[in-house]
């Protein structure tokens, strides 16, 4: 049997990632919130990047990633959108909870039991 390391909790980390970017950033105020935003389009587009050098649609390029790529670059913006959220409230996993259940409801229809984490 192997020793598995601990999942780490993702509102902890959320709030631990957050509490880093925040201690680092170069500017304050509006235009640190408003850039904070923006890392949510750069991570998009390095999923469409990804996407683009698994399929090789760049004749020039050829095949440059892999599917495992391009999970990561989603991961990287759910993770990026979370911290954004983190920057507007500190209640991320209720405001993300709720909506979730608004999503879910909306989509899948009132009946739906939503697993709360």
């Amino acid at each position: 049997m192997t020793d598995q390391p601990a999942s780490p909790d993702l509102w902890s980390s959320v709030d631990a990632l957050w509490a880093w970017v925040d201690d680092n950033r170069p500017l304050g105020g509006k235009e640190s919130l408003l850039l904070r935003m923006l890392k949510l389009s750069e991570e998009v587009g390095e999923v469409a990047e990804a996407v683009i050098g698994v399929t090789g649609q760049n004749p020039r390029k050829g095949v440059t990633h892999t599917w495992e790529d391009v999970q990561g670059e989603l991961c990287d913006v759910v993770i990026t959108a979370l911290i954004a959220l983190r920057t507007l409230t500190p209640e991320t996993r209720e405001v993300f909870t709720r909506h979730l259940e608004k999503v879910t409801e909306r989509s899948l229809g009132p009946s739906t039991d939503v697993v709360s984490g």
